[in-house]
């Protein structure tokens, strides 16, 4: 099964333009069951628990409807004014889940939901002909639990997306942040026992969930996530950007683009600024830091924590704190900025660093997770060990100092992202989907036989 690993990495790299084809029975599934427990799909990413988590199950379930593959995702009520379901795309239903109260319900609080989620999803199953789902695809360890049972009683594969794993941010916890709880751990244990398949992001990833959970190499496949290039793109370009959101046109724009929350680290890129200022006192005149963003996990015990901490290194004047918004603006805001600045201590894939780099913005991101797959270290923007701040204002200082290098990086950038398209992501999640089914389907075989 290696074997099939390596083929499916190669094809994500361009290199072997044939489609998969698996021996005997080679059908894709007709309708897939994706499960988003804590999460929804309409929710704007960059509010609460919504993030690039949101944006990977919306853009792979639409790129898969395209490919025929109908999806149905169960996500959980939230809001009592929602209809049951809402058709997201052609091909694409979100279902919603009574599970707890639709209000105020932290992510902490939600295995204790489960049982009720798993409910919702079985009274749905139970209003359809046996066979009406091929496969489950549950995405974060809550949704695992539901898909494990699910997949079970109905006879289909599961497949299995991370996205996070405790063990893996408890191993890089930034200073003062909560550690994943002992039942995650487990929890996610259980799951990586249980799935058919597993979809990691980058071959980092693939390798923690083999070292750290013992995943069966075999099991692990390895699909890149991909990003909207219609919507993320270089568009009319900086000047024009900076116009629509009332940026001065020469400005130097280091932007924080995410949830604020001590992993994303956006106290890095302030402390960076404040010793790049200490340091070259010019620039203050000609700097602006916007922080786009709404407050998220462990950063919501303290939502003003970031404005209080510009105040207390003096640079309030410099940075300007916006709300989450929607995705087209999103783009702009990438568009204007000289670079985006990602310090994060833990990452999956860092989806955030493709857009802005579709956009044609460079990136400084931090070495870790799937960041320096996400980014060309030295091309396409820049990699950095560690969360020292004076590291990132000497990056910044190269910008300052340099004119012309968003627009020498940003080009680059923009052709780097063009290989991280969402048709090429789901055509090879739907390999590995089929994949999962036709072993499924022998075993069964053997079985009976």
């Amino acid at each position: 099964m290696s074997q099939y690993v390596s083929r499916l990495s190669e094809r994500l790299t361009g290199s072997t333009p044939p489609r998969l084809r698996f021996p005997g029975g080679h059908r894709r599934p007709r309708r897939v069951a994706m499960l988003s427990v804590h999460t929804s799909p309409l929710h704007q990413p960059g509010t609460g628990d919504a993030g690039g988590m949101n944006v990977y199950i919306v853009e792979l379930a639409k790129r898969l409807a395209e490919i025929n593959v109908e999806v149905e995702i169960f996500t959980r009520a939230t809001t009592g004014a929602l209809p049951p379901t809402v058709e997201l795309a052609p091909g694409v239903l979100v279902r919603h889940v009574d599970a707890g109260p639709y209000e105020g319900l932290k992510k902490e609080e939600l295995p204790a939901q489960l049982c009720a989620f798993t409910h919702g999803v079985m009274q749905a199953w139970a209003g359809h002909r046996p066979g009406h789902y091929d496969l489950v695809h549950s995405h974060y360890w809550l949704s695992g639990h539901v898909g494990w049972l699910a997949a079970e009683r109905w006879g289909v594969p599961l497949v299995h997306a991370m996205h996070t794993m405790a063990k893996v941010k408890n191993a890089a916890l930034a200073e003062g942040d909560t550690p994943e709880p002992a039942a995650r751990v487990i929890g996610e244990t259980q799951i990586v026992r249980a799935a058919d398949r597993l979809i990691a992001n980058t071959d980092e990833e693939a390798d923690e969930l083999v070292r750290h959970y013992a995943a069966e190499p075999g099991s692990v496949a390895v699909v890149h996530p991909g990003v909207n290039l219609d919507r993320f793109r270089p568009g009319d370009g900086r000047a024009a950007a900076r116009r629509r959101l009332g940026l001065p046109q020469d400005a130097l724009v280091p932007l924080f683009a995410g949830r604020i929350q001590p992993l994303k680290a956006p106290d890095v890129l302030l402390r960076a600024v404040a010793v790049l200022l200490d340091r070259r006192p010019e620039l203050r005149g000609n700097l602006v830091v916007p922080v786009v963003g709404g407050p998220s996990g462990s950063g919501l015990a303290k939502p003003e924590g970031l404005q209080k901490l510009a105040a207390r290194l003096g640079i309030a004047d410099v940075v300007r704190f916006r709300p989450p918004v929607g995705q087209d603006q999103l783009a702009d805001w990438f568009r204007a900025a000289s670079t985006l600045v990602m310090p994060s201590y833990n990452e999956s894939f860092g989806l955030v660093a493709i857009e802005a780099q579709a956009a044609g913005t460079p990136v400084i991101a931090a070495s870790v997770g799937g960041l320096p797959v996400a980014v060309r270290d030295g091309v396409s923007g820049f990699l950095v060990e560690g969360h020292d701040p004076a590291a990132y204002a000497r990056v910044l200082e190269r910008f300052a100092d340099d004119g012309q290098l968003t627009d020498r990086m940003g080009r680059a950038a923009a052709r780097h992202a063009q290989a991280f398209g969402w048709g090429t992501a789901a055509s090879a999640t739907a390999d590995v989907y089929t994949a999962a089914m036709q072993e499924r389907r022998g075993r069964v075989r053997s079985h009976h036989g």
